[in-house]
């Protein structure tokens, strides 16, 4: 039995559970409320030996528009030092570990704007499928921010690679679902027609296997990638993407 949420749809399958963005109204954009409820329950399902296979997805037209930046000044306002940042960038680094060290096997289903943390939030789930209609960017660099949310750029490096993830973040330019399956940031492409055929066949092939020996694969991967985020230095990533929008503030000002 899952909780109620306000940003989060969930429809549980047994071995299946489907956990769907629900900000349609802004284009899915991940705010503080969103971090809280992803992190309470994927701390929910830590501790459950049902669910097998867990696929993210996003209501209305987008799955994600990244991350909801009309909270900034709010913040800013309430502690001018940014210390209510800090502790949001936390927020979302502690949902994105948590996503990527999960014993189940997470699908990210994903359809028309991916954008920002939004695909952050999908390079942390072990499969993606996308619609062929998906366009896909890293904005930050253009935003004036570092691509610090989350912890993301170990994880974007391990993925996709660095000469390509160069070129993704310092252009901030879009790219649409045929590039993003070259860089693998997409392990298959279909039609939007076949999207929830697609995901629901990834989900159900890997529900039937035997949960040990996917988490024992799962554990052997993650391992390469912590050590590879604890030598890019991600850890002090709250911190630097803080000072980067206090900064920013404060010479519009």
């Amino acid at each position: 039995m899952f909780m109620d949420f306000k940003t989060l749809q969930v429809s549980d399958e047994g071995a299946i559970l489907r956990v769907q963005l629900n900000r349609p109204e802004a284009g899915n954009s991940i705010d503080g409320q969103m971090l809280d409820e992803l992190l309470l329950l994927l701390r929910h399902l830590e501790d459950d030996n049902t669910v097998r296979v867990m696929v993210l997805s996003g209501a209305g037209s987008d799955f994600c528009q990244g991350g909801d930046r009309t909270e900034f000044p709010e913040l800013l306002e309430r502690d001018p030092l940014g210390s209510e940042l800090t502790l949001l960038g936390y927020k979302a680094q502690r949902v994105c570990s948590t996503l990527a060290q999960m014993k189940l096997v997470t699908i990210a289903r994903l359809h028309g704007d991916v954008i920002g943390a939004g695909l952050g939030l999908a390079i942390f789930c072990d499969l993606r499928i996308g619609a062929d209609t998906s366009r896909f960017r890293m904005p930050e660099v253009g935003l004036g921010v570092p691509p610090a949310w989350g912890g993301v750029l170990p994880r974007l490096l391990e993925e996709a690679g660095q000469a390509a993830v160069r070129r993704l973040l310092l252009l901030a330019e879009s790219f649409d679902a045929d590039m993003a399956e070259r860089l693998f940031i997409l392990h298959k492409v279909v039609p939007a027609d076949d999207l929830d055929a697609a995901v629901d066949l990834w989900a159900r092939t890997v529900a039937r296997r035997d949960p040990t020996t996917t988490r024992t694969a799962k554990t052997m991967l993650n391992a390469r990638a912590s050590a590879n985020q604890l030598t890019i230095g991600s850890y002090f990533d709250d911190e630097l993407l803080t000072a980067s929008i206090v900064r920013r503030t404060m010479l519009r000002e």
